[in-house]
């Protein structure tokens, strides 16, 4: 099936209400697609379960800010060194939101039984962890291949909804180059759809230049691309822009109470209507 060329605001459109919507780490220009997570805002949507795949970040805290997230399962929600997401934070001390407590292995290995068709991934590093407390759905069993004591847990599969994410360079085949960034890979691969923000055309197939093909994931598993010129600001996106940290820190101080981040919407995210 050959993904379909949109808009950002029709793959806003396409991301229903109550989905479970896996999103790229902020860190190591992995591809944030904060374009579309801006469209998404300017469309109201409710009841998200947001995914970090494995950490969450400006992303989440935005879409947590505007009340659009009901519960969020990932590793960390952190605006790196520019500090903590104030949304995500005001929204745990008042309990609007529902925290899964996760692992960054967790996180990639329950992506990993959705890719491979299974129903759950072994995993051995959470043993005498807290988090067992606090996931119910996550179970402790004996290893049925070995004769003594040997307790092992049992991750259910992960499978989002939705997975999206931006990309340096899509061609003309709606093939999608994500380079060293592998974890996109896996989501792509365990996801029911994947809508995919690009910064470039590239002009033939990916799959055909060995320059790209290992980094590229196949347009079997993209839903929909659209093109989003710096896609990821203020988060950066390598050999084309480096991370806006005075951006960041301006979202910091203006986030940190209800009417600064309401301000800061107004100024970044809701359409300017023009006079004529």
């Amino acid at each position: 099936m050959t993904p379909v060329f949109t808009s950002l605001n029709d793959i806003a459109e396409s991301i229903p209400d109550g989905s479970k919507l896996a999103l790229a780490p902020e860190y190591n220009g992995c591809g944030c697609a904060l374009a579309v997570v801006r469209a998404l805002i300017n469309r109201s949507p409710k009841d998200l379960h947001l995914i970090g795949v494995p950490a969450l970040g400006l992303q989440a805290d935005l879409l947590i800010g505007t009340n659009a997230v009901s519960k969020v399962e990932c590793a960390a929600v952190t605006l790196g060194e520019e500090g903590l997401a104030p949304r995500f934070s005001e929204a745990i001390k008042t309990g609007d939101i529902k925290i899964l407590d996760a692992t960054c292995p967790a996180i990639h290995g329950a992506l990993q039984a959705s890719e491979k068709g299974v129903p759950f991934m072994p995993m051995r590093g959470i043993l005498g962890t807290d988090l067992l407390n606090n996931r119910p759905d996550w179970t402790v069993m004996e290893n049925p291949f070995h004769q003594s004591n040997d307790p092992i847990i049992l991750l259910p599969a992960l499978k989002p909804d939705v997975a999206l994410f931006h990309s340096p360079l899509v061609d003309e085949e709606g093939n999608v180059w994500i380079g060293v960034h592998k974890e996109l890979m896996t989501l792509a691969h365990a996801s029911s759809e994947t809508f995919v923000s690009y910064e470039r055309f590239y002009q033939g197939s990916l799959l055909d230049d060995e320059k790209y093909a290992a980094g590229t994931i196949p347009s079997t598993y993209i839903t929909g691309v659209a093109e989003a010129e710096r896609g990821a600001w203020p988060i950066a996106l390598p050999n084309h822009y480096v991370r806006d940290v005075r951006h960041i820190r301006k979202y910091c101080e203006m986030a940190s109470s209800a009417t600064g981040f309401q301000n800061y919407l107004v100024e970044y995210v809701y359409p300017r209507i023009v006079e004529t």
